[in-house]
């Protein structure tokens, strides 16, 4: 049974609606101004909220507010209710996050039906999407509540690309974040004497290119593709359209795109502090592991020396040297720009 708080201070307002609500088999929890209905939704945790905009002691955008600076409380489904038809206050409310909006007086139809699809969307948001494009187009769709398009061009610009080709330069300004179809993606920063630096290394279904986004600031890397290489970029107006849509939708996009940051960040780490042999097995590793989810072929695991080079942060004639040795040693095998684990132990206990 699904629980809905309504927060509601006209006494025959409340009571009426709850009623509705209970003939439909909701559980229905019911307080009386915005104060006492925020502290309801922060223990009780309700499937959904119902609240009145003008209240005594808190105002329902100022209940609102409150409920998207909690964590727990930052997804519920959240109705406004209000006597007023002005379209500035329309404005407001969603644009703070709320999922819908009914004017005073309205029927137990148009009640209902508002709350059906909320239930639905929310659901829709919280099931896991594939990571591929048919899985990003699902949860778009999904985001703007409409129904999935049949084509997928009118959500993103699908670039095809050969390898070596370049995404976006360092210093560029962005014009959207990206999203790898099929493939591989390198971000590399590249030093005063023209030496690249391995930043970021991306693989289908893998997102890039966020961050600077986010801050509003030029590419600090350069993104190329690695093979040949299928990306979806998403422009920069329809990223922050889903961000803003609500609360919900901009927690669960967020946590698309930060996935992999906290691992990239460890990884980096590592290879910054460790020895030359420590460096090379661990970006070994990183690589493999990183790829064997999608495909159990050498394929999967090539990668140019000097790239290798650059995810170490080493010199191409200490990886190259490094390299033999893992090949004498039985660790490793493979020709020109295929590595082959043997021994991932002997790695694992070299990188440890």
């Amino acid at each position: 049974m699904k629980t809905i708080l309504l927060i509601e201070d006209n006494k025959d307002m409340r009571e009426n609606t709850a009623e509705i609500l209970e003939l439909e088999d909701y559980k229905v929890l019911t307080a009386t101004n915005g104060q006492v209905g925020l502290n309801m939704a922060k223990k009780l945790i309700p499937d959904l909220i119902i609240c009145d905009i003008m209240m005594p002691v808190m105002d329902g955008y100022e209940v609102l507010s409150a409920l998207s600076l909690e964590e727990d409380t930052a997804g519920i489904p959240f109705i406004f209710l209000t006597a007023k038809a002005d379209r500035g206050d329309l404005r407001k409310g969603m644009e703070m996050g709320a999922d819908d909006y009914l004017t005073k007086p309205f029927d137990a139809e148009e009640l209902l039906k508002a709350i059906t699809t909320r239930f639905k969307k929310s659901e829709m948001m919280k099931q896991e999407f594939s990571r591929n494009l048919e899985g990003l187009s699902d949860f778009m769709s999904s985001a703007k509540g409409i129904e999935p398009l049949k084509k997928l061009s009118n959500l993103q610009e699908l670039r095809h690309l050969k390898i070596h080709d370049t995404i976006y330069k360092e210093g560029s300004y962005p014009k959207g974040i990206f999203f790898v179809v099929d493939g591989r993606v390198k971000t590399f920063k590249t030093n005063d004497d023209s030496k690249e630096l391995i930043t970021g290394l991306y693989k289908k279904g893998d997102f890039f290119g966020y961050l600077e986004i986010i801050d509003d600031k030029r590419h600090s890397e350069t993104a190329r593709a690695m093979d040949e290489t299928v990306v979806c970029m998403i422009p920069k107006d329809e990223f922050f359209s889903i961000l803003n849509l609500n609360a919900e939708v901009a927690h669960r996009f967020i946590k698309m795109l930060a996935d992999n940051v906290k691992d990239k960040e460890d990884q980096l780490l590592k290879l910054a502090y460790n020895s030359s042999r420590k460096k090379v097995a661990d970006a070994i590793l990183m690589l493999s592991n990183q790829y064997d989810n999608e495909t159990n072929t050498d394929d999967a695991k090539k990668m140019e020396r000097e790239d290798l080079a650059s995810l170490c942060g080493l010199s191409y004639e200490n990886t190259i040297r490094t390299l033999h040795q893992f090949k004498e040693e039985g660790i490793i095998s493979g020709n020109y720009g295929s590595i082959k684990v043997l021994e991932p132990e002997k790695l694992m206990k070299m990188k440890n």
